[in-house]
């Protein structure tokens, strides 16, 4: 997009962006006038319909200035944007906030509320997850116990063995349960948890209808031993600050607040959009609709992954309206996540 712009149009759209991220109101051309542009009106004027004519710039009703559109923000942060380095003091006093935190829970809410006050924004802390090794069904073994119940040996891995007491319907002879045993193992063992649910779905449905007791009774005993051993769910994430969004005018609409509010609460939808960021080298920043979630629509998300050891384990992150500080929110993220990952590896 920049090689559709001249200089001098990349000056006065850098120039429109960041005077809106300052004063929250539309800019007209006198004003970029008064700015240092050594342009006339009537030619910042016209260069303000170009870049409205690609996009870049909308102007929110008649006779008024323009602001910048997602597309214009976008352009700004990937080729026009000056970083700002955080100072040292500030670094320090940064990581003083995140040291001496023995509880990782307190730790995690420190680092959310940290991100809320140095930006004035929603702070937001997933909570680490961290890689479990793969799980293999080796082995498994059911044998009789009293009052309907049978007790099932499984063997994971090379040597990890959990025993389970299941409720049946009926009383099994240790016949029974050696060839339902045998029949499962046949069909199971040397598979992956998540291969194992998948077949016991599969033969389930098949088992049903060939009307095969013993395959069906089989099935629903295995399910019933590796119920408890499903992965957990997804690692929540920790919000702080999101009130201060109800200051900026342009998302405090009380239907947008609603929907933003919401969003928080229900959560899926926030970490799906986190995750996108879990594998990523550095700072995501999501402007507007590119989170791909309508009530983040206002707003724009800036991101970093921290690690343990060579493990990225969660991410981090702002969520503000998309006429945010950017040279000031990057740093800030990109320092907190780093800071975080080095606090959780002296632990």
């Amino acid at each position: 997009m920049t090689d559709t712009l001249n200089e001098r149009a990349q000056r006065l759209l850098k120039l429109l962006i960041e005077r809106h991220i300052r004063d929250g109101q539309p800019v007209g051309s006198r004003t970029l006038s008064r700015d240092g542009l050594d342009l006339s009106p009537a030619t910042i004027r016209n260069v303000m319909a170009d870049l409205e004519e690609l996009g870049l710039v909308v102007s929110p009703h008649t006779s008024a200035g323009r602001i910048p559109t997602a597309k214009g923000y976008r352009l700004f942060v990937d080729t026009l944007l000056t970083v700002k380095r955080l100072d040292q003091p500030e670094v320090e006093a940064l990581r003083q906030k995140l040291s001496g935190v023995a509880d990782k829970q307190v730790l995690m809410q420190h680092a959310s509320q940290t991100l809320s006050s140095l930006t004035s924004m929603a702070g937001i802390v997933m909570l680490p997850r961290f890689t479990k090794p793969s799980v293999t069904l080796r082995h498994l073994e059911f044998l009789p116990l009293s009052n309907r119940r049978v007790l099932t040996i499984l063997v994971f891995n090379e040597d990890e063995v959990q025993n389970r007491i299941i409720q049946v319907p009926r009383d099994y002879s240790a016949a029974e349960l050696t060839s339902l045993g045998n029949y499962l193992n046949r069909h199971l063992s040397g598979k992956s948890l998540d291969q194992v649910r998948e077949t016991l779905i599969s033969e389930m449905e098949e088992a049903r209808a060939a009307m095969d007791k013993l395959m069906t009774d089989a099935l629903v005993m295995a399910q019933q031993s590796l119920a408890e051993t499903s992965e957990k769910p997804q690692a929540d994430f920790i919000l702080a600050g999101e009130t201060n969004l109800m200051g900026y005018s342009e998302i405090a609409q009380v239907e947008k607040l609603r929907a933003l509010f919401e969003a928080f609460n229900a959560k899926r939808d926030i970490l799906q959009l986190l995750d996108q960021s879990l594998h990523s080298q550095g700072v995501q920043i999501f402007i507007g609709d590119e989170s791909g979630y309508g009530p983040l629509g206002d707003c724009s998300v800036v991101t970093a992954p921290y690690r343990i050891g060579e493990q990225t384990v969660g991410v981090l992150g702002v969520i503000g309206p998309t006429r945010m500080a950017y040279d000031r929110v990057i740093p800030v993220v990109d320092i907190t996540a780093r800071l975080l990952g080095h606090v959780l590896n002296q632990s």
